[in-house]
């Protein structure tokens, strides 16, 4: 096999194997059918987000592109970590090192430089130390309080959790977009006005 042949072969085998994203199905429910969102759409549904969005982030020279590239690949590691559910925090304490495992052996089916390149777009949504990882954090957080919100708060009551966990879990929204945090905190007002969420525990 020459090297385009075997190059082309690690590619296809590849995407062969991140079709098992469509598998994954996490906790937020669709708007629509109510069914468990499946990681495959997640990632569908954020990048359109972005395309939409992207004139509410805090950073004027924004690279779009880069940001659809860092949301179509960070979720294939949880082909292999699987998802974690953001509230909770016995699996959130060793999300990170599962998922960089995950990360070595997805990414590490493609063609070395490839592997690099995917592999890097993933560390640097992970670091949240750049405008364009910022920006998709911020879409990544934002997403799933939006079908929260429009779907009565399915996923928030059917593990209990309150508002103040929801605030505190996706404050930095505002590092990617303030207008979209601002957004964010008062739809989650009105979900615990509507009685969809719970308000802070008292004491």
């Amino acid at each position: 096999m020459n090297d385009s042949a075997e190059r082309l072969a690690r590619q296809i085998e590849f995407i062969v194997e991140v079709d098992k994203l469509k598998d994954i199905f996490r906790q937020t429910v669709n708007t629509q059918s109510r069914r468990a969102e499946n990681d495959a759409e997640h990632s569908w549904h954020l990048c359109l987000c972005v395309i939409v969005l992207a004139e509410h982030a805090n950073f004027p020279q924004l690279d779009v592109l880069r940001v659809l590239r860092m949301l179509i690949v960070h979720d294939l590691v949880e082909i292999d970590a699987g998802d974690t559910f953001a509230y909770d925090t016995a699996r959130m304490a060793d999300q990170h090192a599962r998922e960089a495992v995950a990360a070595d052996r997805v990414f590490g089916l493609l063609p070395p430089d490839q592997a690099r390149e995917f592999r890097g777009l993933w560390d640097e949504f992970e670091s949240k130390e750049t405008p364009e990882s910022r920006f998709a954090s911020a879409v990544d957080r934002f997403q799933p309080m939006l079908l929260n919100c429009r779907t009565e708060g399915t996923a928030w009551r059917k593990h209990g959790v309150t508002q103040d966990r929801v605030l505190a879990r996706n404050a930095h929204v505002a590092d990617g977009s303030r207008l979209l945090w601002e957004y964010a905190a008062e739809m989650v007002q009105q979900a615990v006005n509507a009685g969809h969420l719970d308000p802070k525990p008292g004491p």
